[in-house]
């Protein structure tokens, strides 16, 4: 998996998705929340794909794309904030998703 062919839009989508599976549960406001950052056919695509793949190969697309998009820190900031907002959309921060949080922080920084 040398690079991965995903625009913006749809890198945003996978991280959403991905945190949004944390605690195994993809609430529909965590789904609308998702849709109100990129389009309905982004997010449909994303998450055919995203379903297809285990936790190895999802982080590995993610920091992959990352790094092709050149992420710096204030848009992983950004982009933090918005999982953030993600994990409370459907009003339940549960401990999965704050180990979720803090590895993905974690995990981004080597970007």
């Amino acid at each position: 998996m040398k690079t991965i062919d995903w625009t913006k839009d749809e890198l945003v989508a996978y991280i959403l998705l991905f945190a949004a599976n944390a605690d195994f549960n993809e609430s529909a406001e965590e789904r609308e929340l998702i849709i109100s950052k990129v389009d309905r056919q982004t997010f449909q695509e994303i998450h055919e794909e995203f379903e297809t793949d285990n936790d190895y190969q999802g982080l590995k697309k993610i920091m992959i794309s990352l790094k092709q998009h050149q992420y710096d820190k204030e848009d992983i900031d950004l982009l933090m904030e918005d999982i953030k907002a993600l994990f409370f959309a459907d009003g339940d921060f549960d401990i999965t998703e704050q180990n979720m949080l803090i590895c993905l922080n974690r995990l981004f920084k080597t970007v």
